[in-house]
């Protein structure tokens, strides 16, 4: 074979190396996926506790404040009307879930 033609093979040979390595896909290894995988699941095991400590916090919180809520009522009512407020003009004053909470606090 002559210079040219041992040249042009080895040209072409080199460009279909080059096509086929352009042509493969990179991808993630199993391990990899593994890894970031665990590495998901500790994070979930640490953040879930934390979040229903939290729901219970604020499940809390929410019923303080209406418990104040009502109390305020019933000051304004005991001091516009004179009298110590009964307890259906207390249902009538406040929304049944407002009644309920209040009741369960103050019991």
């Amino acid at each position: 074979m002559t210079k040219i033609r041992k040249f042009q093979l080895s040209e072409f040979l080199h460009n279909q190396l080059i096509k086929l390595k352009k042509r493969s896909k990179k991808a993630f290894t199993l391990i990899e996926m593994m890894i970031v995988l665990l590495i998901i699941s500790v994070l979930v095991l640490l953040f879930i506790p934390n979040l229903s400590k939290q729901k219970d916090t604020v499940s809390e919180q929410g019923d303080e404040a209406i418990v104040k809520t009502v109390e305020t009522q019933i000051e304004v009512y005991e001091i516009n009307h004179n009298q110590k407020i009964t307890d259906s003009k207390l249902k009538e004053l406040v929304t049944p879930e407002q009644y309920k909470v209040y009741k369960k606090y103050k019991n």
